[in-house]
C-alpha cells in the first residue's frame, strides 16, 4: 500500500478546507506549504500589476520562499499537491515547494481551486520542478466539493 500525503498552499483557507477533506476522506498525511512571508490581502489583488502576487506570476522564475519542510517526503509514494489558481497556473511557492525534494518515481498529483478558471497550463509549468516524477493532470474543485466526490477522484490513484 502507498503513502499518501496532501500537501497544499492556500492563501484564503478555500485550498485548506478541501486538502483537509481529501486528506481525511483517503487516509493521508497533511502538510500546509507555508510561504516565509505570508500574502497580505493587498498582496493577493491580482488587479493590481504591482502587487506581490501580480509581480510573482509574471516572472516563471519567481520562487517565494517556503518557511515550512516535510521533513519524512521520502516516505511517501503519492503526493497530492493543492493551491488556488492564479492566472491560470500554479502560484510559484508550488514550483519552491517541488524543487526542494528528490520527488523521483514518486506520483505528483495536482489539484486545485478556483472561483471559475481551470487547471490552464498548470501541469506544463510545473513538470519542470519534478522532472523524475510522475506528474498527473490535475483537477479542479469549487469550495464545498463533498469528501465522498474527492475520495472518488483520488482513488483513480
Amino acid at each position: 500500500m502507498s503513502r499518501k500525503l496532501v500537501a497544499y498552499f492556500s492563501a484564503s483557507g478555500i485550498t485548506a478546507k478541501v486538502a483537509e477533506n481529501l486528506a481525511d476522506a483517503i487516509g493521508a498525511d497533511l502538510f500546509e506549504i507555508v510561504p516565509a512571508v505570508r500574502y497580505t490581502h493587498t498582496d493577493l489583488d491580482w488587479r493590481n500589476e504591482n502587487s506581490r502576487s501580480s509581480i510573482e506570476m509574471k516572472n516563471p522564475a519567481s520562487r517565494p520562499a517556503v518557511k515550512t519542510v516535510c521533513d519524512n517526503m521520502a516516505v511517501y509514494d503519492v503526493i497530492f499537491v493543492g493551491f488556488p489558481i492564479w492566472w491560470y497556473i500554479a502560484p510559484t511557492i508550488i514550483n519552491t515547494f517541488l524543487e526542494q525534494y528528490d520527488l523521483a518515481g514518486k506520483t505528483i498529483i495536482p489539484f486545485a481551486t478556483s472561483g471559475g478558471s481551470g487547471m490552464g497550463k498548470t501541469t506544463e509549468a510545473l513538470k519542470p520542478s519534478c522532472p523524475a516524477s510522475n506528474l498527473l493532470e490535475g483537477r479542479i474543485f469549487k469550495g464545498n466539493v463533498s469528501k465522498a466526490e474527492l475520495a472518488e477522484w483520488a482513488d483513480q490513484f
